[in-house]
């Protein structure tokens, strides 16, 4: 009888196990599809909006471009690949800038969201400044940071920083508070103090408030590159956008403006999808925003 039960569970196990790894994988293949879906229904809204637009203000089709004006200045005009390559080489520009916004707001975030877990005074004496900073336009802003920092790839830090600080921040500081009260008391029981409670309990608990935070910061990046070269540094799309307009390049700039909402759409729904999986995988709900 005992061989039996033992034979029995030995063979219960591994067909648990595989039907665990299918359902993960179900669940990682719905994800991934729901977001590439939302995606491409995205991109299909804003092509309809921007051509309804378009014939519903009446602009002068010399000044107003639609989606066919942009393909073909980029893909079929003889000079497209001068153009392709004026357009794509201040986007690489833009996106380069907008990584270091990213980069220095998110690690603030991260700093002090952290801060803020161990320490209730930090918080309190530093969240005041994140709204100041928050409240205050960046353009009345400007003037102050350029002649702090000058025109360089510092001002470029600190304005895009600025943009994705607050709302990473607040999404991160959420998600880390949003930690199951028992499970830190579990770990205070077995000696764990607040380091290890943020270790162990906090972070795992706040991955879908930092992919939240993630999303909302890589078009707030983009924002923040693109002010920074308008008032600042120039050069990129931000820095050129203002050239076009005197000199009547006006495919251009509606070429500009295409490309680097697309490039924000894809980078953005690229994290979605990467969180929607991940997610999925670890059996968690991805945190609307």
């Amino acid at each position: 009888m005992s061989d039996v039960i033992t034979a029995t569970v030995a063979q219960t196990i591994p067909d648990v196990g595989a039907r665990l790894r299918r359902e993960r994988t179900r669940r990682t293949l719905s994800a991934g599809g729901g977001a590439l879906l939302t995606f491409l229904l995205t991109l299909l809204a804003i092509g309809v909006l921007w051509v309804g637009v378009l014939w519903l203000s009446g602009v002068s089709p010399l000044i107003a471009k639609g989606p066919v004006d942009v393909w073909k200045y980029l893909f079929v005009v003889p000079a497209a690949a001068t153009n392709r390559a004026l357009i794509f080489g201040n986007l690489v520009v833009t996106l380069g800038h907008s990584v270091i916004g990213f980069a220095a707001g998110l690690v603030v975030a991260l700093l002090g969201a952290t801060a803020f877990q161990l320490s209730r005074g930090v918080e309190h004496a530093l969240m005041p400044v994140a709204m100041l900073l928050r409240s205050v336009p960046l353009i009345a802003m400007a003037p102050v940071i350029i002649l702090i920092f000058g025109r360089d790839l510092w001002t470029v830090a600190v304005i895009g920083g600025i943009v994705v600080l607050f709302p990473a921040l607040v999404n991160i500081s959420f998600g880390l508070k949003s930690a199951s009260a028992q499970m830190n008391d579990l770990v205070a029981v077995y000696g764990g103090g607040s380091w290890a409670q943020l270790r162990k309990v906090a972070m795992p608990s706040s991955l879908p408030a930092f992919f939240a935070a993630v999303r909302i910061s890589v078009p707030g990046a983009i924002t923040g590159a693109l002010l920074a070269e308008w008032l600042a540094v120039g050069g990129g799309i931000g820095g050129s956008i203002g050239g076009f307009i005197p000199q009547a390049q006006f495919t251009a700039l509606w070429a500009s403006v295409v490309v680097v909402t697309v490039v924000s759409l894809v980078l953005y729904n690229v994290i979605q999808i990467v969180e929607d999986v991940v997610l999925a995988r670890m059996g968690m709900r991805p945190q609307a925003t």
